[in-house]
C-alpha cells in the first residue's frame, strides 16, 4: 500500500524538477486539492520532505553518487526524487525508522519506475547511514565543505566569502539558510489595537512572542492554514518578516505624505507604509505586471487601507511627468535573494553565477532612474533581501559617484543595515539616502 503523503510529496518534487516550479507555490497548489483528505499530520510530513528534499538537494545527490554506479542525470526524475526523498528521512529526520523510509521508497519505486528501479531503490538505501553525511565534514577544502555540508552551490558560498574575510561567517551564514523560518505576523494597527490583538491571540492558545525590535510584530508558533484564520480574512493582521518591515518603517513615512513604492508586489511593504501612515496621504505602488498589482490590491482591500494607488509601470524607465513628485521613496529592488533562502530554497537552484552582473545592472537603472522622482529634502530607502556586496553597498557607492546631491543618512549609527540570516529574521539590506536641499 502506497502511503499517500509521501506519493503527494513525490508527484510536488517532480513537478518542481520539470517545471522549474517554486516549492512553496507548487506544495500550496497539491495541498489545497487534497485538504479534504489530508490531516494535518499529512500536511505536515509533506511539507518536511518537499521543503527538506528541495533545500538539500545538492548533498543528497552527492550521496547517491557514492552508491549508485548510474550517473545522476541519468536516473529518471522519478526514481532520483524518491532516492532524494528516502535519504531525506534516514538521515535528516529522526522520527522516522529508517525501515520505513526503505519500504516506502520501494513501494513508490515500484510505481513509479522499470521493474528493476525498486531493486535498484532497495539497494542504495539499505546502505544509507548518517556517516554519509558526516564525512562531508572532514573536507579540507573550505568552499567544498561547506558546499556538501549546507547543501550550498560552490558559487554562492564563494560570493560570502568574497565579501567576507572570516570562513567562519560564511559557514555559518550557510547553515542559518537551511534553519526553517519562523512564521511572522505583523498586527494591523488600522483595525485592531496591540491589546486586543494578544488577547485574541491567547484565546485560541496560539504561542507568540512580541518582537523586541519591532512591536507591530509577533512570531507564532504552530499556526495551520495561516490565511483561513477568520482574523486574517478581516484584516487584522499580515504575513510578513521583521526584515522586510523594517525598509518601510525606517523610512519613516508620515501622514499626508506624497510616497513611492516602485517595486512594490505583493504590496506587505506598501500596506505597511499604509498603516504607519494611519491611511492619511497618498501612495503609488507599481509593478510591471497586472496580476501583481491585483496583488497589492486585494491585500490592501482586506487591510482596509484606501490611500494606495497601483500602476503598472517599469521602474527602469523615465517619466518626466513623475519628476520630483514625491517625498519619500521606498526602493525594495528586485535581486538574487540570497537572504531568504530558508523561505525559498529553489533560489540555490535557479539563480546562477552569471545573474549577478545582470540583476545588479537593473537595480542601479531603477535607482538612478527613480532618485529623479525625489523632492529635494526628500529620503529614499534602498533594500534587498540579497546579502551580497555587489547587489548593495557597490550599488550604493556606485550611485552616489554619480550623484552629488545626494548623501546617506545613517542607520543606528551605521552606513547602511545589514543583516544577517538568523533564528527570527531573513538576511537583508537597508541603505537610507538624502536628496539634499
Amino acid at each position: 500500500m502506497i502511503d499517500k503523503p509521501r506519493e503527494i510529496a513525490l508527484k510536488i518534487l517532480y513537478k518542481i524538477d520539470k517545471e522549474k516550479g517554486y516549492s512553496n507555490i507548487v506544495l500550496n497548489e497539491y495541498i489545497n486539492e487534497n485538504k479534504d483528505k489530508l490531516t494535518n499530520k499529512d500536511i505536515g510530513l509533506i511539507s518536511e520532505i518537499v521543503y527538506g528534499v528541495t533545500n538539500w538537494k545538492l548533498t543528497l545527490d552527492e550521496i547517491i553518487k557514492k552508491y549508485s554506479k548510474i550517473k545522476i542525470k541519468k536516473i529518471s526524475s522519478w526514481i532520483l526524487n524518491i532516492l532524494r526523498m528516502g535519504i531525506y528521512q534516514i538521515i535528516f529526520l529522526d522520527k522516522i525508522p529508517k525501515s520505513a523510509a526503505v519500504n516506502e521508497s520501494v513501494n513508490l519505486a515500484k510505481r513509479y519506475g522499470h521493474k528493476s528501479s525498486s531493486n535498484f531503490v532497495n539497494a542504495i538505501l539499505r546502505k544509507i547511514e548518517y556517516e554519509d553525511y558526516e564525512g562531508f565534514f572532514d573536507i579540507k577544502d573550505d568552499i567544498q565543505r561547506i558546499s556538501k555540508t549546507t547543501s550550498t552551490p560552490e558559487w554562492i558560498v564563494e560570493e560570502l566569502k568574497k565579501d567576507r574575510e572570516n570562513i567562519d561567517e560564511v559557514e555559518n551564514i550557510c547553515k542559518e539558510l537551511n534553519k526553517r523560518p519562523k512564521t511572522v505576523i505583523r498586527r494591523n494597527n488600522l483595525k485592531i489595537s496591540k491589546q486586543n490583538f494578544e488577547e485574541i491571540l491567547k484565546d485560541k492558545k496560539y504561542k507568540f512572542e512580541n518582537s523586541k525590535i519591532n512591536e507591530d510584530f509577533y512570531v507564532v508558533d504552530k499556526i495551520k492554514k495561516i490565511e483561513d484564520m477568520e482574523e486574517f480574512k478581516k484584516g487584522y493582521f499580515t504575513v510578513q518578516d521583521i526584515s522586510a518591515g523594517l525598509s518601510a518603517f525606517l523610512l519613516e513615512p508620515k501622514e499626508n505624505e506624497k510616497i513611492l513604492d516602485a517595486c512594490s508586489a505583493p504590496g506587505g511593504k506598501t500596506t505597511y507604509l499604509a498603516e504607519i501612515m494611519n491611511n492619511n496621504g497618498y501612495i503609488e505602488a507599481w509593478d510591471i505586471h497586472k496580476s501583481r498589482t491585483n496583488l497589492i490590491e486585494e491585500n490592501a482591500k482586506r487591510l482596509g487601507i484606501t490611500i494606495i494607488k497601483t500602476k503598472i509601470m517599469d521602474a527602469t524607465i523615465y517619466d518626466e511627468n513623475k519628476k520630483e513628485k514625491f517625498d519619500k521613496i521606498l526602493l525594495d529592488v528586485p535581486c538574487l535573494g540570497i537572504g531568504v533562502i530558508k523561505r525559498k530554497p529553489d533560489i540555490k537552484w535557479q539563480r546562477k553565477n552569471e545573474d549577478i552582473e545582470q540583476i545588479s545592472n537593473i537595480q542601479q537603472k531603477i535607482l538612478e532612474t527613480c532618485s529623479k522622482y525625489l523632492k529635494k529634502g526628500g529620503e529614499m530607502i534602498y533594500s534587498t533581501c540579497s546579502i551580497l556586496k555587489e547587489e548593495n553597498e557597490k550599488n550604493i557607492y556606485k550611485f552616489l559617484e554619480k550623484n552629488k546631491n545626494f548623501e546617506l543618512e545613517k542607520i543606528k549609527n551605521e552606513k547602511f543595515l545589514e543583516i544577517l540570516p538568523n533564528e527570527l529574521q531573513d538576511g537583508f539590506f537597508i541603505a537610507k539616502l538624502e536628496k539634499k536641499e
